[in-house]
């Protein structure tokens, strides 16, 4: 059964969300789901653009007031 993680994103300036959900996606089963909240707007193409090199998937992407967050699917560890 997959699960949902959360991370925090916030405060942090590219590359670092990046770098950070990788780190986290690399210890996490296929299937399982990770939610991240930045306050950095580059998080929207970075990390989609990082999900389709490394074979996850983008479940969504959203700004909500001052927060952006992106939600993925972690793919098949290649």
């Amino acid at each position: 059964m997959s699960e949902t993680h959360q991370y925090d994103a916030r405060g942090l300036l590219c590359p670092l969300p990046v770098i950070r959900v990788q780190s986290l996606v690399k210890k996490l089963p296929e299937g399982d789901i990770v939610e991240v909240v930045g306050t950095d707007p580059g998080i929207l193409h970075d990390i989609p653009a990082w999900c389709r090199v490394h074979g996850h998937t983008v479940l969504s992407t959203e700004q909500r007031g001052k927060d952006y967050y992106v939600t993925l699917k972690v793919g098949e560890k290649s």
